[in-house]
């Protein structure tokens, strides 16, 4: 998975599957590491500002 700034990013959390889809957006704000290490500084859609590791429940929703 890789990310710029500025593109997108939808997290489903915890226990969204059980829950009918409780799911956070947000911008990726900086991307730090290397290439297949990398983790996003993502400022959700509420502005809480957070890291994320990418994983399975990380979409990236690339900006053109």
């Amino acid at each position: 998975m890789r990310a710029e700034v500025g593109d997108r990013i939808r997290v489903k959390t915890r226990g969204a599957q059980s829950r009918g889809g409780d799911i956070r957006e947000g911008e990726i704000t900086a991307v730090v590491g290397e290439l297949g290490r990398q983790l996003y500084v993502v400022t959700y859609d509420d502005g809480e500002e957070a890291t994320v590791l990418p994983g399975p429940t990380v979409t990236i929703l690339r900006t053109e």
